[in-house]
């Protein structure tokens, strides 16, 4: 028998409450109550980074919390993400998606480094996203994208940088 809970939380700057299975995932609290489907859902192991939110500014996989621990906790997915323009421009300059499945959790690792860390190394921001998975672009492109937002310029392909 499933037993239901009050759920409160500040989804993407919006007071949210909602009723929802104590056993439930936070993941599946985002996209099958909220209905934020930015959030993926891909291995609900924490291996795949597809669900990567930030819980209270901290980078989190969704798929490792229960919605029953985020009463009064802020979470924001890819869709309240502020001034992520810049990111999103660089990952269409640089190619740093293919099938797209990993961008969101990819967007949102990258833009909390980019906060905490402006001006990344190559190798610094391999790390940061080294919680996500892509299947599709080796990396390079990704790294690539996440150094132009940084720095305002490419790192290979001819354009001007170091990293």
């Amino acid at each position: 028998m499933e037993k239901m809970i009050e759920v409160r939380l500040t989804l993407n700057g919006e007071p949210r409450s909602v009723c929802a299975d104590s056993r439930m995932l936070l993941v599946e609290l985002i996209r099958d109550v909220l209905d934020a489907k930015g959030t993926r859902v891909g291995c609900l192991t924490g291996d795949c980074g597809a669900c990567t939110v930030l819980l209270d500014g901290e980078v989190r996989k969704s798929c490792l919390v229960l919605a029953a621990a985020i009463s009064d906790h802020d979470v924001r997915t890819i869709e309240g993400l502020d001034r992520i323009e810049r990111l999103q421009e660089a990952f269409i300059a640089e190619n740093g998606f293919q099938c797209g499945f990993c961008t969101s959790g990819m967007l949102v690792a990258a833009a909390e480094l980019l906060r905490r860390n402006p001006l990344p190394s190559h190798e610094e921001i391999r790390r940061g996203i080294s919680g996500n998975l892509c299947r599709c672009t080796g990396y390079e492109s990704i790294v690539d994208a996440v150094y132009r937002a940084a720095w305002g310029k490419g790192s290979r392909g001819g354009l001007a940088g170091a990293g």
